[in-house]
């Protein structure tokens, strides 16, 4: 079957867009053709700096002729409604509709739509000039008298189409006087003639000796072992950054891999220093000594030519260049060292933190009040807790922190363990930041784990306080994140915190903007922090395996807000479900469930009241009775021990009686009065239920 290659040859494309387009330009032109009544076998999109790529396999000849009956309004239909299903199945006239009778809605009208089969080619020339003119990238240009948008300019667009066993045609269509052709060109400076490609293995080999490496991951692969190598033979390895050997593959067309050096002197600097330098100025790799663990003077360029001295000139201008940078970060190490770190303090007070939540400095002083409070909670030294929290923003004003700002935190450790600050209070002015990502560990220093929480805890009651909260995708100011941090420090150490109490805690210095204590705005606000925290919990337990129903059901029963004991109440609920006592207590608390539902919506109103003992006659609703009471005390003694394992082993104790009450007992019967009582004993099960979740909102 006939084959398709594309190529969209522009001006360097960032690298950090390269990727997603190449998946876009497959998204959007896959899309188009099955639209199209097309089908395909597979499609594998290419990227490089100058270059989208992209091949669909197993494509048909055409598309096949289609007929459509499109159903319309009744005969005699109001003239709006027959208008409007003439212009959308397009016809001019109702002469052109044929009538269809149904034996219980009469006759109407139906369209009979049919549409021939068209050449590939047609379809693929009329879709590709809207995708390219329309292509959505994060920024677009303008360039010559053209009205174009696109990335970067435009030069040529590769189309052709065809089986293998014969020469594929190029689909001929035009984009702002761009004509698609079958000629691409090879590297910038080592190969830029220009030459005639057929299809996808033509197409690649072709680049290949035209010194571009079309696939991405190839070029990743290049680098990363022959970056390898190098280092070994120096008896060094690589430091691995993915995220820095992404882009770097992004940047050249056919990788070198050449090595490097700076003066030994400027390993004095932090390693983490001298990496994110050489990484933010060169986008150059660092290698380090394995005996030592510490990083050498050697570092790694990736040049985008073959050079004829060998790459002696594209090394000395990364030196050079590194050097520089080095040196200034040595400059702005030494200036730092001159001062200790907490005498920077006082310049927060004119830093801003939100232009409604005050300075910096005002920060610093609620998380040493939020921080002496938790830390008797988490284990921790109350005064370690709020020196560290006094001194966890204070690296802000640094000159280090102001030229890498990734480091803060990093660097306000560093310089507090260079300034004999208490092990503890080092680790927590780091470690108060995290976890800042799903892959990020939590702090687990007792110091730390209090520093952090009252961090994130402050910012968003402090951003809910002045009601600036994450809408749809919008989440400027990371509070997701900082709540799924909360649920995972205190899930991963194990931590008791009734969330409730500690929001009302964080939000009192900002209860000027959302309203005094107990008034209706506060309580607004502790709530809707609560279900917020609540969406968090769900996502994060979803993300770990857990049923969402399961989370539902518990969530469903109110007033949990111990983050801790609810995974452990999904967890055991989980489990319990799993065996047979589970599995037909669940069915007969919902048989129980959707009887009562019928009959509270027959009658108007709730099932309520306790069943009286004397209406109880036959002996399985006898049995039943009893069994929900002593399943009830077991269950609350057991929760009260948060024994959530024996909570549903007594409800399990139910399974059996349940089963035979609806086998033995027939709950419609027609003396009102026993009819009433057997639904308050039904009433008694969800009830009995709810005591470890709402069994209603699981599934199954």
């Amino acid at each position: 079957m006939p084959d398709l290659l594309l190529e969209l040859f522009s001006e360097e494309i960032p690298a950090r867009m390269q990727r997603r387009a190449a998946e876009v330009l497959k998204s959007h032109v896959t899309d188009a053709l099955v639209e199209a009544g097309l089908t395909y076998e597979g499609a594998k999109a290419f990227s490089t700096p100058r270059r989208l790529a992209l091949h669909v396999a197993g494509l048909p000849a055409g598309s096949n002729p289609t007929r459509e009956e499109r159903k319309g309004p009744r005969v005699g239909a109001p003239e709006k409604a027959v208008a409007g299903f003439l212009r959308g199945a397009g016809l001019e006239s109702l002469d052109q509709a044929e009538v269809a009778s149904d034996p219980k809605k009469g006759d109407f009208y139906v369209a009979v739509i049919e549409r021939p089969g068209r050449p590939s080619e047609e379809i693929i020339a009329e879709a590709m000039p809207e995708i390219i003119r329309n292509f959505p990238w994060p920024k677009s240009m303008r360039w010559g008298t053209g009205t174009m948008r696109y990335v970067r300019p435009l030069h040529s667009i590769v189309a052709t189409f065809g089986p293998e066993t014969e020469e594929p045609e190029v689909v001929p269509f035009e984009v702002d006087g761009i004509r698609s052709g079958n000629v691409t060109r090879g590297h910038r400076f080592l190969a830029p003639d220009a030459f005639e490609v057929r299809r996808l293995e033509d197409y690649a080999d072709k680049l290949d000796k035209a010194k571009v490496v079309l696939d991405a991951d190839r070029r990743k692969d290049i680098i990363a072992h022959d970056a390898r190598n190098r280092a070994m033979a120096l008896g060094l390895e690589l430091v691995e950054d993915e995220g820095l050997l992404e882009e770097v593959a992004g940047l050249v067309e056919w990788p070198v891999v050449l090595v490097g050096s700076f003066e030994e002197a400027f390993l004095e600097l932090p390693d983490e220093v001298i990496r994110l330098t050489i990484r933010a100025n060169q986008k150059c790799f660092v290698l380090r000594d394995p005996a030592t663990g510490k990083l050498s003077n050697r570092f790694v360029a990736v040049s985008n030519i073959e050079a004829a001295d060998g790459g002696k000139t594209v090394i000395a201008g990364n030196e050079k260049v590194i050097r520089a940078r080095l040196s200034d970060a040595r400059f702005f190490w030494d200036t730092d060292l001159k001062a200790p770190l907490e005498s920077r303090l006082p310049k927060l007070d004119s830093v801003v933190f939100h232009e409604k939540l005050g300075t910096q400095g005002a920060r610093v002083k609620r998380l040493e009040a939020l921080s002496r409070e938790l830390a008797p909670l988490v284990g921790a030294d109350p005064d370690k807790a709020v020196r560290a929290a006094h001194l966890a923003k204070a690296d802000l004003p640094t000159q280090m922190v102001y030229e890498f700002p990734e480091l803060q935190g990093q660097i306000g450790r560093t310089y507090a363990q260079m300034q004999g600050e208490d092990a503890s209070v080092a680790i927590a002015i780091e470690d108060h930041y995290k976890p800042q990502g799903p892959s990020d560990a939590v702090p687990t220093d007792p110091v730390a784990i209090a520093v952090a929480l009252a961090d994130k805890l402050d910012l968003l009651t402090g951003f809910w306080a002045i009601d600036e909260k994450p809408t749809g995708s919008k989440d400027p100011y990371a509070l997701r994140r900082a709540a799924l941090g909360v649920i995972r420090i205190v899930l991963e150490n194990a931590l008791r915190l009734k969330l409730t109490d500690w929001l009302r805690t964080a939000t009192t210095p900002h209860l000027s903007a959302a309203g005094e204590p107990g008034t209706p705005q506060a309580d607004a606000l502790y709530a809707d922090l609560l279900a917020f925290f609540a969406d968090r919990l769900k996502v994060h337990l979803k993300d770990e395996g857990a049923r969402h129903d399961l989370i539902d059901a518990v969530f469903a029963l109110g007033g949990q807000d111990d983050l801790l004991m609810i995974v452990r109440r999904v967890e055991a609920l989980g489990a319990f479900l799993a065996t047979d006592d589970g599995a037909n207590l669940l069915a007969g608390t919902k048989r129980a469930a959707n009887i009562l539902r019928a009959e509270e919506k027959k009658d108007g109103a709730a099932i309520e009241g306790a069943p009286h003992a004397d209406h109880l006659v036959e002996p399985a609703e006898i049995a039943l009775a009893a069994a929900i009471d002593t399943a009830r005390a077991a269950m609350r003694e057991a929760l009260g021990q948060e024994d959530f394992a024996g909570a549903m082993t007594a409800l399990a104790g139910l399974r059996g009686p349940v089963d035979r009450f609806f086998d033995d007992i027939l709950v419609n019967a027609d003396d009102p009065e026993l009819r009433l009582n057997r639904l308050r004993l039904l009433a008694e099960i969800r009830e009995a239920t709810r005591t470890v979740a709402d069994f209603s909102k699981i599934a199954g």
